[in-house]
């Protein structure tokens, strides 16, 4: 499903509204400014009235007229963030390997951080992702009132994706039993950390790892980083031996523990954290430092939606337009991201989305327009 497609098929939450007709047009409008690193909607509306802007998109983008402000942000408001969510889930699979089996799925959660603020927000928004690693691309996303609701939308959203063949890799909040089932069911295996929700599970696991007797019997690897005079030995342990967890049948298919160490040296000083984690299936301790590392993939995307994009600073007092506004900026980052990887390029983000504000025609190379 190429982009314009993408647009076409979404709908609104007010059927027969005088806006429906600008839906396609401020999608269009408010990615293309996002793709530019625009993050307000004042600045996309304002680059996209410019006179040379609204002819490119006019010329090239199917744009005929630019909608105003005030219409602009009441399409947003009124456009369903279900119906942009599936949209975007049949596109990004345009981007995708046929099959995503073997390949590491991150899901993690992010508050909005703004809507925390406002009092014309009936609910603080927190969006639930999947992010595949490997290739560093969004998949799917589910909105939840809070963060204390995180475990539910995961699991809703773990329904909606095909991850047959996947690994699944979530932090503590998401080692549940109920998740695992819903991860196993859909044919995918997990790698899930244990801490302090899951006391019983967490300590058993520390005991049996750090005890002495058992070394010689674990499975171990390391790994140690320089950069920029930080150093980073990581080291990992992994065993087969599921006895050692409590009421171990209650976690469907869980095959293993592990630990992993990370003890960082900066600036003199040192700092040491241990992780405690189940896997459904057998794993190395070489696999469990990788699958420890892709953990963090979505807080990458989380930290370029902060970063580059300002989510955390979006000042709309209008639920669906914050969920709305997190998937198109996801969608942006998404489409440079896919870009680099084609190109094989290592352009920073902002330089690249920089590019594409100073030459508009640039975006028809993105855009395959």
């Amino acid at each position: 499903m190429n982009i314009r497609e993408y647009f076409r098929n979404v709908k609104t939450k007010v059927p027969h509204t005088p806006y429906h007709c600008s839906v396609e047009r401020v999608l269009m409008i408010t990615i293309l400014g996002s793709l530019c690193g625009l993050e307000m909607s004042t600045k996309i509306h304002s680059w996209a009235s410019n006179e040379k802007i609204a002819k490119f998109l006019a010329e090239n983008c199917g744009v005929l007229t630019v909608p105003s402000y005030s219409q602009m942000m009441n399409v947003l408001g009124i456009i369903d963030p279900e119906s942009l969510n599936l949209c975007f889930m049949k596109w990004v699979g345009s981007l995708l390997p046929e099959s995503l089996s073997g390949l590491v799925v991150s899901i993690d959660g992010k508050t909005i951080r703004q809507t925390k603020k406002m009092s014309n927000c009936n609910e603080t928004v927190h969006m639930v992702s999947a992010h595949v690693a490997s290739l560093g691309i969004s998949i799917g996303q589910v909105s939840a009132a809070a963060k204390s609701n995180e475990i539910p939308a995961v699991r809703e959203l773990i329904k909606l994706l095909d991850i047959e063949g996947c690994m699944i890799v979530a932090d503590a909040l998401n080692c549940q039993k109920k998740t695992c089932e819903e991860i196993i069911s859909a044919g995918a295996d997990y790698v899930l950390v244990a801490k302090g929700n899951q006391p019983t599970l967490m300590n058993s696991i520390e005991s049996y790892i750090l005890d002495e007797e058992v070394q010689d019997e674990l499975n171990y690897a390391e790994t140690i980083e320089k950069n920029k005079g930080r150093l980073e030995l990581r080291r990992a342990f992994t065993s087969t031996n599921i006895d050692v967890i409590e009421n171990k049948d209650e976690w469907p298919s869980v095959a293993g523990i592990g630990a992993v160490n990370r003890q960082v040296i900066r600036n003199g000083r040192t700092t040491n954290e241990w992780h405690y984690y189940i896997f459904s299936r057998p794993l190395s301790a070489d696999e469990l430092l990788e699958y420890a590392r892709a953990e963090w993939s979505v807080e990458v995307m989380h930290w370029l939606l902060d970063v580059h994009l300002k989510e955390d600073f979006c000042r709309f007092e209008n639920v669906n337009a914050q969920k709305n506004m997190n998937i198109i900026r996801k969608t942006a980052l998404n489409i440079v991201t896919d870009y680099k990887r084609l190109l094989g390029i290592k352009t920073a983000v902002s330089i690249l989305m920089l590019s594409f504000l100073i030459d508009s025609d640039s975006l028809l190379n993105i855009l395959g327009f």
